[in-house]
């Protein structure tokens, strides 16, 4: 449900001044005959130069703090802000002029919303920007704000519009379900027949791509920053201090770092240095109306729309009207031959050729909803390319590999980007750590397994599913498997519902007999909940098997391994034989990462970390060994190794059958690491269990798994084992309060109101990232704190970043969530203020339009395995 854009009313000479086509939109079978071309297009692109001249700047610098390739609006913005903040030597390099690729066609819709918390952020910062920025730079930059409204035409869309609802209360953007009498007030113009409700963002609008890029260029000169074009850059070197050469045609530079902000050309600026940026062109339509009457006549303008079912948004565009739509994937066109031979020379303000057979049916969709369209002149049609990424999202920040290469590449909707991503990246190149949490933006989270295969396909879907129902748990299938399968997945594949982990296939649940195996997304509980249960009450009372093999893992071995993991981590580093859980801290304190670390051997380790932080933490392990000289080899063995934990009050019984090694509590003590052969396959064996339950972790040789797995059940039938999925395990580590990166604890929290503090060694020797800016933290106290709650609900359950309420008001969110199976109630952590945090305390959680009440609880629900031994020992009781 995100949003390509739209243009704005100074820039209605690329809306509107191309010869009218001698058509309306309801004249079906001439449009039809017709095949469009659009005519204007080489006018068009003559208008817009008229108004982009050339660089007046005559001059050159041989150094740069930084240099940033690409003039689009996020290239710009970023110049902006880096200057603004008081970098000197910022300087911008365009190979043609500015605004030149997908900015200046660009259709410009600006919007509060996003079903991603924190990209919230990032469009709050670009709207609150561009409010003011006509006042700062005096350019005028076309922004109007008649606010938006997605309309609902299904109840599952209503129900969609609640779960987003619920996901508000706690950020600064104002956002309301409407009912479709105030809906028909701000539209007159819309058949009312179908729609059920509106989600309502009133700062919403449009904006002159144009004019944004050119007042954000003046800003970025008045604070300093040199934009020179044309100058493509021809090669880029990078150097042993890490400082990059780079050359143009006008000379060559030394930059500190180097950013990627290039747009369609991004790939062609990566394999540069070596790097293959997933990204495909996809040509994107939008239609324009001469004037219509009834457009004309009111009085004021109309907020944009969004017709999710007929997937296409409209707004005002003077006094008609412009409507662009997603195409399926069966109909939309990617722009194959730029991805095999590379952008055109000289490419930069021409469009494709138009083709209204391939939007037809949206067309028709909009007729229907707004009838004056029927009888509206076309005038012109727009096709242009936009980036996309796998994903849709787009990828920021420091990439893995290359030192000092950063990347700003792959927007689909880079206008409402622009300003946040600028903001966003300065604070990040200025102060060594982004202001906050973006890891779904995160450049690493794909890798050498993103083939262009893959990206094309997954392009596509994500176009062609532009406005889909957002679920919770969705899972999208299109270029799935990739080569990251365990040995495991052609067994299991037809046995379980798989869920994509960092190209990885896992099982999430499996079926069982007489339930349905189908895919079935929903807000509520849905057909994998009875399943999941019995698969936790697999792991509770007998023994289970899950497949961990998407988990990050790397070797960090050398002279300096303890030093630089002692500095890295704020625990102790663990004596040989054992594992520990650790966490690396950014400078303000914050969450970096979660890693398991397990001292294998005098100075060499074996670390662990989730499959989407695989890159993102082997980025930073390796830049600060870099930048403090260690002495370390860092391998990344994450498709070496397979991983098989088996968890259960039976697992020890069935392991044991299996090995010569002494597995008895006194012998292999929890969080202990042993090398050993399971039924004589070699396995790094950890004792742990993100279950909290008896458990090992076995480490393997990938091409081992299918024989490890086998010999697993086989030893296990008389104990009644079977498998477990993610989605149980998630209900286990709830109940025993483990937190989990990316939820709980990420780079907008600190350990503290984590409630990490067994983790962080605040009294070791080693002045650890962090350590300083913890004390202060800890000196000043916490203004809120992690908590466990329990809630009876219905039919749903929490997910995370759900609104919490008290009397009245919103005071927190949770962070994730799940059913108990053990109390049959459901179960969710929340961060909330201190005064609110005591056990007992009631609050409410929103949930679907509903807030439920729900309790603070003494955690954990269940004490772990290793807890409830060291109790009996002391003559104690496990709880529940």
């Amino acid at each position: 449900m995100t949003d390509a854009g739209s243009l704005g009313e100074e820039n209605v000479n690329v809306a509107s001044e191309g010869p009218k086509l001698d058509f309306k939109i309801s004249d079906h079978q001439q449009v039809k005959r017709i095949q469009l071309l659009v005519k204007g297009c080489e006018k068009v692109k003559m208008i817009v130069e008229e108004r982009s001249p050339l660089s007046t700047e005559t001059k050159w610098k041989d150094r740069a703090e930084t240099v940033i390739i690409g003039g689009g609006c996020v290239g710009v913005s970023l110049a902006y802000h880096l200057a603004k903040a008081g970098m000197k030597d910022v300087v911008l390099l365009e190979k043609s002029e500015l605004t030149a690729g997908s900015t200046w066609h660009a259709a410009g819709l600006t919007t509060y919303f996003h079903p991603g918390i924190n990209l919230k952020k990032i469009h709050y910062d670009s709207i609150k920007l561009y409010e003011t920025l006509e006042e700062e730079t005096g350019q005028v930059v076309g922004f109007h704000q008649p606010g938006s409204i997605r309309i609902a035409t299904t109840p599952v869309r209503v129900d969609e519009f609640k779960y987003q609802m619920t996901r508000t209360g706690w950020h600064a953007t104002e956002q309301y379900i409407i009912e479709p009498e105030k809906i028909q007030e701000m539209f007159p113009l819309l058949n009312m027949n179908k729609i059920l409700a509106g989600l309502y963002n009133p700062g919403d609008g449009h904006i002159d791509p144009y004019s944004l890029t050119m007042a954000l260029a003046a800003g970025a000169r008045k604070y300093g920053a040199l934009l020179k074009y044309p100058a493509p850059v021809t090669s880029l070197k990078p150097r042993l201090d890490g400082t990059w050469e780079v050359d143009t045609p006008q000379g060559s530079l030394r930059a500190n770092r180097v950013v990627n902000a290039a747009g369609f050309w991004a790939r062609e600026v990566g394999k540069m240095i070596g790097l293959e940026h997933p990204l495909v062109p996809v040509q994107h339509q939008y239609v324009v109306t001469s004037t219509i009457p009834e457009v004309k006549a009111l009085k004021r303008e109309l907020p944009v729309l969004r017709d999710l079912e007929g997937s296409y948004y409209l707004r005002q565009e003077r006094d008609g009207l412009l409507f662009g739509p997603y195409e399926s994937q069966e109909k939309m066109q990617l722009q194959d031959s730029w991805v095999t031979g590379g952008v055109p020379p000289g490419f930069g303000k021409e469009l494709f050729e138009s083709d209204l057979d391939r939007i037809m049916e949206h067309v028709e969709a909009a007729m229907e909803t707004v009838p004056v369209l029927k009888t509206a002149d076309i005038i012109n049609i727009v096709n242009g390319p936009i980036t996309y990424s796998p994903d849709i999202l787009p990828m920021v920040g420091p990439h893995q590999g290359v030192r000092n290469y950063w990347v700003a590449i792959g927007f689909g909707y880079g206008i409402i980007h622009a300003g946040g991503v600028g903001k966003y990246l300065s604070e990040w190149i200025l102060h060594g750590e982004p202001p906050f949490d973006l890891i779904e933006l995160d450049p690493n989270r794909y890798g050498k397994w993103t083939t262009t295969q893959y990206t094309e396909a997954k392009a596509r879907e994500s176009y062609g599913l532009n406005n889909i129902v957002g679920y919770p748990k969705e899972e999208r299938f299109a270029g799935r498997p990739t080569t990251r399968v365990s040995g495991l997945y052609t067994a299991l594949k037809s046995r379980c519902s798989m869920g994509f982990h960092a190209g990885w296939e896992q099982p999430h649940w499996f079926y069982r007999p007489g339930q349905d195996p189908q895919y079935k997304p929903s807000f509520r509980r849905t057909n994998w909940f009875e399943p999941v249960g019995f698969e936790h009450e697999q792991v509770m009372q007998r023994v289970g098997v899950i497949d961990l093999s998407p988990f990050g893992k790397f070797n960090i071995k050398g002279q300096d391994s303890v030093k630089l993991l002692d500095y890295l981590c704020a625990n102790v580093i663990p004596k040989v034989g054992f594992t520990n859980i650790s966490h690396m801290l950014t400078p303000k304190g914050r969450v970096y990462a979660e890693l398991t670390v397990s001292h294998q051997s005098p100075g060499e380790f074996l670390l662990i970390t989730g499959s989407g932080s695989e890159l993102h933490d082997l980025r930073w392990i390796e830049e600060e060994a870099v930048k403090g000289g260690y002495d370390v080899e860092i391998k990344n063995i994450t498709d070496e190794l397979g991983v098989l934990g088996v968890a259960g009050p039976l697992a020890r019984k069935v392991l044991q059958k299996l090995t010569s090694e002494d597995l008895s509590d006194g012998v292999f003590k929890f969080l202990q690491t042993k090398s050993l052969k399971v039924s004589h396959i070699p396995v790094t064996a950890i004792r742990i269990s993100y279950t909290g339950e008896l458990g090992w972790e076995l480490y393997h040789r990938r091409e081992d798994a299918a024989a490890l797995y086998d010999a697993l059940m086989k030893a296990g039938q008389e104990e009644g084992i079977d498998n477990f999925g993610t989605y149980a395990m998630n209900a286990l580590r709830l109940e025993k309060a483990f937190r989990a990166w990316g939820s709980e604890m990420n780079c907008d929290t600190n350990p503290l109101e984590a409630g990490l503090e067994y983790f962080i060694k605040l009294n070791k020797p080693a002045d650890f990232i962090g350590k300083q800016a913890l004390k202060q933290i800890k000196a000043k106290g916490l203004k809120r704190r992690l908590v466990c709650l329990t809630l009876a609900t219905d039919d749903v359950d929490p997910e995370g970043n759900e609104s919490i309420w008290y009397n009245g008001k919103v005071v927190g969110n949770t962070t994730s969530g799940s059913y108990s199976y053990s109390i049959q109630k459901s179960l969710a952590f929340a961060y909330v203020p201190i005064e609110l945090s005591q056990v007992g305390q009631q609050v409410e959680v929103e949930l679907l339009g509903k807030k439920y009440p729900a309790v603070v609880i003494q955690e954990p629900l269940l004490l772990t395995e290793p807890t409830r031994n060291q109790l009996q020992k002391k003559g104690g009781k496990g709880k529940i």
